[in-house]
């Protein structure tokens, strides 16, 4: 069989299942990562799996987005995960060594390897040839205690890159587009595999840009080949022994293919409110910058510093734009003090931020009232950045670094910045990466009086009755339904002060209504729960007593853990039913225990006296999971951690 280079991978980590079309399958994993913001959760549950060391071959914990201390809250939190990573056999990254994502691509991923991550945007490691996946932090419990990680057998995109890019356009130009051509739900269930003549020509910090930001397709994940461009970077980190060659079979069958020309693309902007909404650039007049934002995990390589570095030099920022820069990893603030583009930057104006998510995950720097931000990052939702008021473009670093200069959104057309490359050789640092405890060492695991037990769940009723608590639109974002700012992520270790938040941007009002129903039913749009993996978007509304989602369509991790969770996500059969429902209606799902198994309910609609039809498609395994009311319940009945 001509297989391409992702069906490679999961073909040789296949535990469970079928490698077909549509069916489930369960594959081993070999490394994991959490972060702070959704690293206590995971560990939490790790705790109560009874192992005694991780059984992956190798597992980090990152600190790297609950960085502000305005409180004791992160600082236990991070003495929390420090100290059970010592205990159960997991390398720790204090805070200053850097962004999860980067740190992970420049000195542990493997090409061939499989990652799973607590973040969504764990696919930026694709760019070395890893099969990268982000999911919720359960899932990635289960996998650090020797448990498979489960999928449907995804659909591969075959993205032929040709051609060469031209002065001032991008890597993040390029992912643009193809957020362009497919949307913000158009990658569900897919692998987007990129291959072509073009691929000589980028590196692997430029293909990870793209695969970091094919997260916003909505997709399993995204990866490029293991070739020799991937053992450059791999010798230039001293790390030449991880390399293996991966590529796709000549003959190989792809589900759907698409074609590139690098040449035809020009400088993109993604408007607001949405990662798709892609314009190009000099469309784009007369918007005058408030803020620029440079960093994240998806542009904050030393190879895009250097070339923002370089724009930058011998210039001024324009007097009403605040520009922020952060760099992605130590290694890359090191390598840039040391090379003297620090120092660019500064003159120019820049205010220099810690290695961290920073303002990309709403840790800072929200924007003024009604403000323009151009951000170098991968999310745009309204009201993300800390200023529901604000316009949120995503940029290039290119783009973003003209713009401070001109105070207009402005094209780098004729940028040249052909002589910045990646070096030979990178600096290699790795002391602020703390081991895990050898054999037989006690170690005492600190919890502060912030870090609160995850909500327990109940097994299936077979009837469930209650009212629509709250009605959303399409393309619901789980910062929608769990807000995640500077005030609250502090707090992502306790659920019932996070649960008074739940859906406070949508409506204000759903936290006391929920409790003063003692629960009920979410109304949902097409794609709910689109972005972030954080489990918090459905342990929250688990708190608040709901029930089930009925939407016109799901998120993939979002669904996934509204299932670990034990909360039924329906899907209408007829989508013109949810234009038939209001708020408040009374609802009954009624003979669940029968319907659970031919995976089809009638919805009653006891305020209308109507009956619609809704889909419950999930598999057998996940069944289980929902009949005992969650994925941890299932494990403690079966003592089984792949809760099969």
């Amino acid at each position: 069989m001509n297989l391409t280079v992702a069906q490679k991978i999961i073909k040789d980590h296949i535990v469970s299942g079928e490698f077909k079309k549509e069916s489930e399958i369960g594959i081993r994993i070999d490394q994991t990562l959490t972060q702070d913001s959704t690293g206590t959760m995971a560990y939490l549950q790790l705790e109560n799996m009874g192992i005694d060391k991780v059984k992956t071959k190798k597992s980090l914990a990152y600190i790297d987005h609950n960085i502000l201390q305005a409180g004791p809250e992160n600082a236990d939190d991070h003495l929390y995960i420090q100290t059970v990573a010592k205990k159960y056999g997991i390398y720790f990254s204090k805070p200053g060594n850097g962004i999860c994502h980067q740190v992970h691509l420049e000195r542990f991923g493997v090409p061939g390897q499989t990652l799973l991550g607590s973040d969504s945007h764990t696919p930026t490691c694709g760019g070395i040839g890893m099969l990268a996946i982000g999911a919720g932090g359960l899932d990635v419990a289960v996998a650090m205690a020797g448990g498979e990680y489960y999928i449907k057998t995804p659909d591969v995109v075959k993205v032929e890159l040709v051609g060469k890019l031209n002065k001032g356009v991008s890597a993040k130009d390029i992912i643009l587009e193809v957020l362009r051509i497919y949307t913000v739900k158009g990658g569900v269930n897919k692998i987007f595999e990129y291959c072509g003549e073009a691929l000589k020509y980028l590196s692997v910090p430029q293909r990870a840009t793209i695969t970091n930001m094919g997260a916003e397709l909505g997709a399993t994940t995204s990866i490029f080949p293991s070739d020799k461009v991937t053992y450059e970077f791999l010798k230039a980190q001293g790390r030449e022994d991880d390399y293996v060659e991966i590529l796709a079979d000549e003959e190989a069958i792809y589900d759907e293919s698409i074609v590139i020309d690098l040449a035809e693309i020009k400088p993109l902007a993604a408007c607001p409110h949405s990662p798709d909404n892609v314009v190009n650039v000099c469309e784009l007049k007369d918007i005058k910058v408030n803020q620029v934002a440079i960093g994240s995990c998806t542009n904050s390589s030393l190879v895009d510093m250097m070339k923002v570095a370089e724009i930058l030099e011998n210039k001024t920022i324009a007097e009403h734009v605040s520009l922020v820069i952060s760099p992605g990893s130590k290694q890359v603030l090191n390598m840039l003090a040391a090379n003297g583009a620090l120092a660019k930057m500064v003159s120019a104006g820049a205010r220099i931020l810690e290695s961290a998510c920073g303002p990309c995950i709403g840790m800072g720097q929200a924007p003024s009232t009604g403000g323009v931000s151009l951000r170098t990052f991968n999310r745009n939702f309204k009201g993300r950045s800390g200023t529901t008021s604000a316009d949120i473009y995503i940029v290039s670093p290119e783009v973003a670094a003209v713009s401070a200069i001109t105070g207009y959104l402005t094209s780098p057309e004729n940028i040249d910045d052909s002589k910045i490359s990646m070096p030979h050789k990178f600096l290699i640092n790795d002391n602020l990466i703390v081991p895990p405890a050898k054999e037989g060492e006690e170690i005492d695991v600190i919890k502060g009086p912030n870090i609160k037990d995850f909500p327990k769940t109940e097994p299936l009723k077979d009837i469930l009755k209650g009212k629509i608590l709250i009605k959303v639109e399409d393309n619901i974002t789980t910062d929608h339904i769990m807000p995640s700012n500077a005030k609250l992520l502090p707090y992502r270790s306790n659920i019932p002060y996070l649960s008074e938040y739940c859906f406070k941007p949508c409506d204000p009002d759903f936290p006391s209504r929920a409790k003063e129903f003692k629960g009920g039913f979410i109304l949902g749009g097409a794609n709910y729960g689109q972005g972030s993996s954080r489990e918090h978007a459905a342990l929250a509304p688990l708190y608040l007593g709901i029930k089930a989602v009925i939407a016109k369509s799901f998120a993939r991790i979002h669904k996934q853990n509204l299932i670990n969770n034990g909360i039924l996500p329906l899907t209408f059969k007829n989508e013109k039913d949810y234009d038939d429902i209001d708020l408040m209606d009374e609802i009954s799902l009624e003979d669940n225990f029968k319907n659970l198994d031919t995976g089809l309910f009638v919805l009653k609609n006891l305020t209308k006296n109507k009956e619609y039809e809704v889909n419950l498609d999930i598999t057998s395994r996940q069944k289980k999971m929902i009949l005992a009311g969650g994925l941890l319940n299932l494990i403690k009945q079966n003592n089984d951690i792949g809760g099969k």
